[in-house]
């Protein structure tokens, strides 16, 4: 559980934090623009960069400064297969006074971090905040059942490891019970939430209390109230 609120906020601060720097990223792109200066220049090479697994090719680019001076930068953006030819005449931005701040006139050179940080601080954000909403629902859920919902015996079954949820290698547990409905003799099964511990010595008993909406069993809260807590 330590494990599951840890990572909820990091993805939740993680995703904050890049969306905080592509907005920034964003403002600095549309100032830049805002006060750059256009002129032609040449892609004078591609540059491959290799990693483990692909090729990206990147343009160096030629041009004059305001003051006729040949300058070359390469471009932050690369792609492939190659966005751009060698010997092809692109638009070139920079700031007047520092040629260095040359880029491509192009959506990808101009905008590619600002769309790629973003988009990757929106994943993180909605992973976090989505732990945040479910743990919230689920809380409600059976904050009401146990309110207003009808109390039944489950008959207990075992304890089972729940394999679709993986946290440092390690599952959780949950308890299985079984109820036969006495108005329609339909067998019900009921899954404890997870817990973060084998609970299979702790359960002395053959029935666990178990909370049902009547007119949809399958909305259900298996009380483990009487569990021992994990010491914080």
């Amino acid at each position: 559980m330590k494990t599951f609120n840890t990572l909820r906020v990091i993805f939740a601060l993680v995703g904050v934090g890049m969306l905080v720097g592509a907005f920034f990223s964003f403002q600095s792109t549309s100032t830049f623009l805002e006060t750059a200066t256009a002129t032609p220049g040449v892609v004078t090479d591609l540059i491959r960069s290799r990693s483990s697994d692909s090729n990206a090719y990147y343009p160096l680019v030629r041009f004059e400064d305001e003051q006729g001076r040949l300058t070359e930068f390469l471009s932050s953006s690369g792609s492939n297969p190659p966005s751009y030819s060698r010997g092809e005449t692109v638009r070139v931005l920079f700031m007047p006074g520092d040629a260095e701040s040359a880029r491509i006139d192009g959506f990808f050179s101009l905008w590619g971090a600002t769309l790629i940080v973003g988009v990757l601080g929106g994943v993180f954000f909605m992973i976090g905040a989505g732990m945040f909403v479910v743990s919230a629902v689920r809380n409600s859920g059976a904050a009401k059942l146990r309110k207003t919902g009808q109390l039944v015996q489950g008959m207990f079954q075992g304890v089972e490891k729940n394999q679709m949820i993986v946290m440092n290698g390690k599952s959780p547990y949950q308890i299985v019970c079984q109820w036969q409905n006495p108005v329609t003799s339909d067998i019900h099964v009921f899954r404890s939430g997870n817990l973060w511990f084998d609970p299979s010595e702790h359960i002395q008993r053959e029935s666990i209390p178990v909370y049902i909406n009547p007119e949809n069993p399958k909305r259900y809260w298996v009380d483990t109230s009487f569990l021992p807590r994990i010491a914080a």
